[in-house]
């Protein structure tokens, strides 16, 4: 806590844009960020792992492992967090093998390269998120 008012300049393609240190949100149409495109090609070679947390959470919500990794697939990014001190994290919506949605958040431990580290995952409350379960609507 304490620097919320600290911007930092991200580089990409050579345009200093500032944006709050602690959260990115997504925007461009794909809901792509470059945690996301980094945690499918890591989850899709094998190279994850689902933290005690994630069962826990999984299992909470009734929610096999299984669909939050195979979900990855079509995994789009709601909120991009790139320069978390414990590593890198985004939250994607994703769907369950009945295509009911659920919310995952994936990390790349920091100063790491690998490996995509499933940290919780949960069905979103149609209280707090928009219709598509992509904006939230309440804190």
């Amino acid at each position: 806590g304490g620097s919320s008012a600290e911007a930092h300049s991200a580089k990409a393609d050579g345009v200093g844009v500032a944006v709050p240190q602690s959260q990115r949100r997504i925007r461009g149409e794909d809901g792509m960020s470059e945690t996301l495109r980094r945690v499918q090609t890591l989850v899709l070679s094998g190279d994850f792992l689902v933290s005690d947390h994630g069962y826990e959470e999984l299992n909470e919500d009734g929610i096999l492992p299984n669909d939050a990794i195979e979900g990855i697939v079509t995994a789009v990014a709601i909120e991009d967090y790139p320069d978390r001190i414990r590593g890198p994290s985004v939250l994607t919506l994703q769907h369950d093998a009945e295509g009911r949605p659920i919310h995952v958040v994936w990390a790349i431990p920091a100063g790491e390269r690998r490996p995509a580290v499933l940290v919780t995952a949960y069905r979103p409350d149609p209280d707090v998120w928009d219709d598509d379960f992509k904006l939230r609507i309440r804190p």
